[in-house]
């Protein structure tokens, strides 16, 4: 199954890239924003190392996703960790697919960027930030190839900083585009009318330091 479009946000500043021009509009492709209503399953993945500095970046976004708010009963969130490969049926499963990770897009470290579809799918088959995001994008491969790809897949990616100091926590550069990370995935499930909500206290054991 083709994905449909493309697109590129950069949340250093307004402007969409897309493939074949860059054009300002509001934080998403016009085509998303007036989709109908969906009850089909949502999956909202993290996948990445996190004895591995900023490759646990994604394991982390998803933690605090899960302690700071209630998705829909269709929404699932998931750490995936390095499960890879293995991660093939869940990717299965979902109609739309959500992925927090680190992407390298030769930008300043710290930058975080929403990608869409065939975006997406090109900055997770990047090779050079683990070997983890190479495993994941094969099980995205052999979901298209069995045709059982979700029909809308969005990375919600950082460029990191240090990705070779085992045992390191993230850098605090990268560490502060947590929040925002969850925030955009937020904004993404609203539009896809499967809007969260926010618990009243995190949840004990989940929440990352800020």
């Amino acid at each position: 199954m083709k994905p449909e479009f493309g697109v590129t946000q950069d949340y250093s500043h307004s402007r969409i890239r897309c493939r074949s021009s860059s054009v300002n509009l509001n934080p998403i492709h016009e085509a998303q924003r007036t989709a109908s209503p969906t009850r089909e399953r949502i999956v909202v993945l993290g996948i990445g190392n996190t004895q591995w500095g900023d490759a646990g970046f994604g394991v982390r976004a998803v933690e605090r996703l899960k302690a700071d708010w209630q998705c829909a009963a269709n929404v699932e969130a998931v750490v995936g960790g390095t499960q890879g490969r293995a991660l093939l049926p869940l990717v299965e499963s979902a109609g739309r697919l959500i992925v927090f990770n680190i992407a390298d897009f030769g930008v300043a470290p710290g930058t975080l960027r929403l990608c869409v579809n065939d975006t997406a799918l090109d900055h997770l088959h990047t090779r050079g930030v683990g070997v983890h995001q190479m495993d994941f994008a094969d099980a995205l491969a052999c979901a298209r190839l069995k045709g059982r790809a979700p029909r809308h897949l969005v990375l919600i990616g950082v460029q990191p900083l240090e990705l070779d100091a085992y045992g390191a926590d993230l850098d605090p550069v990268v560490r502060a585009k947590l929040d925002p990370a969850v925030e955009a995935a937020c904004r993404q499930l609203r539009r896809w009318r499967a809007a969260p909500r926010r618990r009243e206290a995190p949840m004990r054991g989940m929440r990352t330091a800020a």
